[in-house]
């Protein structure tokens, strides 16, 4: 029996229905709060201690495959395990189920944010502002200690700040990445472990090429084709943060806030408002696009370019899931491959301490009893190990008592 003939015969025997899928991850939708990390531990026990879907070691290979790509690793999981039990169709349901929640809800925010035009309502914004302080700086004490936890991954993600920090850019942040590549190919193949067992999608080598090209057509097509309408340019925008997000959700903020703040099509404090809310919601953090889409300043807005916004920055994921998916146990052999990758998840640290300084820091912390109300929803993250939406309560009630004070 050949390899083609054993995977198609497990996925048989493992098929289920596009409707089961949809009913176990619109659960997971609902109720996954915590960020990507906290997802997969979710995923984890939804689908393979309790319904059973695969084995331990198949996910495990799964989670490494999502996280060795650019984008949402956890919607990047969630969409092979639609894939896996149900096909193109599951996968559309796996994804439609866990995201929609969060970006309706986000959507929602938009639609009303305009009512908060008052000081009660400005003080709940500043506090929606310190909270994405806190969360943010729960992302990168975490990822630092997981991704740089050596003298030349630390060096890599400090020279990734430093360049960011100094130029503020997004050519910037896409230099540090390529830098943090090219470091990590030189000085940590040393660290590279062995590759584990990988897990059959069954797509052919040709359905990979396919979704790879797509890819990058799109990713240096659009950039020609955006000065044609606003609707492109704004697919465009959300399309390339979803193709450069390395190591995790929160690294999508610098890639977003310079994708459409310094342009002018959305204010900063909405910008850090939005993603404040982000962080109260479950699902994705990924649907802040839907926010972000619904807010901008000048057409496509409202329902369509939340639309747009929401389907361009989850695109990219998941045609580089599905391109590399074929080839991904010979590649995932390679320890130039994995080391590089090494620098450039060093480099991802390095770029979200910046986007902590500025804008977060810069534009949230403005008074002492701001700085000691971070400090507490960071004390409450990493210590007590309170969930995300505590935070954002406790801060809503903050901002909302300090500006009646």
């Amino acid at each position: 029996m050949s390899n083609s003939d054993v995977q198609n015969e497990a996925r048989t025997e493992t098929a289920g229905t596009t409707g089961e899928v949809f009913r176990v991850f619109l659960k997971l939708g609902l109720t996954s709060f915590g960020g990507p990390i906290a997802h997969l531990g979710y995923f984890r026990d939804a689908l393979v201690v309790r319904h059973r879907w695969l084995d331990e070691k198949a996910y495990a290979d799964l989670v490494a495959l999502c996280q060795f790509l650019p984008g949402p690793a956890s919607s990047q999981v969630g969409f092979a395990l639609g894939f896996l039990r149900a096909g193109p169709m599951g996968a559309a349901a796996a994804w439609a189920a866990f995201t929609l929640p969060s970006a309706l809800l986000l959507f929602a925010f938009a639609l009303f944010a305009g009512a908060l035009d008052n000081p009660l309502g400005e003080g709940l914004l500043h506090g929606l502002k310190i909270v994405a302080v806190a969360v943010v700086s729960q992302a990168v004490w975490g990822m630092a200690r997981s991704l740089c936890p050596d003298r030349e991954r630390a060096g890599i993600a400090l020279a990734a700040l430093v360049l960011v920090t100094l130029a503020a850019s997004a050519f910037a942040q896409i230099v540090a990445i390529l830098c943090g590549a090219l470091l990590g190919w030189r000085m940590c193949r040393n660290k590279v472990g062995e590759a584990g067992k990988t897990v059959a999608f069954g797509l052919s080598k040709r359905t990979g090429i396919v979704s790879l090209s797509l890819f990058a057509l799109l990713l240096l097509g659009l950039p020609l084709a955006d000065q044609m309408m606003q609707g492109l340019a704004v697919f465009d925008t959300f399309y390339r943060a979803g193709a450069l997000v390395f190591g995790g959700g929160h690294v999508v903020l610098p890639l977003l806030e310079a994708g459409v703040v310094e342009p002018g099509w959305v204010s900063r404090d909405a910008f850090l408002a939005g993603y404040g809310a982000a962080q109260a919601v479950p699902g994705p953090l990924f649907t802040f696009a839907s926010y972000l889409g619904a807010v901008l300043d000048s057409p496509p807005t409202g329902s369509a370019g939340a639309m747009i916004a929401l389907f361009a920055i989850f695109l990219p994921g998941f045609l580089l899931l599905m391109g590399v998916a074929p080839f991904w146990d010979r590649f995932r052999q390679i320890d130039a491959a994995r080391a590089a990758m090494m620098g450039t998840n060093a480099a991802v640290v390095g770029i979200l301490a910046a986007a902590l300084y500025d804008p977060l820091w810069t534009t949230a912390i403005l008074s002492p009893a701001d700085f000691a109300l971070a400090t507490v929803c960071f004390l409450l993250l990493t210590v007590w190990k309170a969930p995300p939406w505590m935070a954002v309560v406790l801060c809503a009630l903050a901002g909302m008592g300090f500006a009646i004070l």
